[in-house]
């Protein structure tokens, strides 16, 4: 229905999983795990890849959805970086609300990803009408 909203879904994001994560992509930059790197850069800290935060974003749609399968299309627009302190990390929450369907009857799903109260994605997925 347009207009409902999914549940949420929380994901932890930690030190640790920006390393496994740099070594899946091979995106080892040390903004990812230093905070030397990542200040001396102008950051405020260590930082969560992009990647990383559209893939959880798009792991929450999938669950809700059903399959990978169904999602025919997923952009997303990077509002802030996500940033991981190294004391336990941070936690990303993902919500999304149904939008109206498309003209081939394709739902449309907006999801943003979270960080306390600072959105830091914002991403537009088209969903095969089955989910699948």
């Amino acid at each position: 229905m347009p207009g409902q909203k999914l549940p949420a879904r929380e994901f932890t994001v930690t030190r640790q999983d920006l390393v496994r994560y740099a070594g899946a992509s091979g995106d080892f930059n040390p903004i990812h795990y230093s905070d030397h790197a990542a200040t001396r850069s102008g950051l405020p800290g260590v930082i969560g890849h992009g990647m990383l935060t559209m893939a959880l974003t798009a792991r929450a749609v999938t669950e809700w959805t059903g399959g990978l399968a169904g999602v025919l299309d997923h952009e997303t627009r990077f509002m802030l970086p996500l940033l991981v302190p190294d004391d336990g990390g941070t936690t990303l929450t993902v919500t999304a609300t149904i939008g109206d369907p498309d003209d081939a009857g394709h739902r449309q799903l907006v999801a943003e990803a979270t960080a306390g109260a600072s959105v830091v994605a914002v991403s537009r997925l088209t969903i095969h009408p089955t989910g699948r």
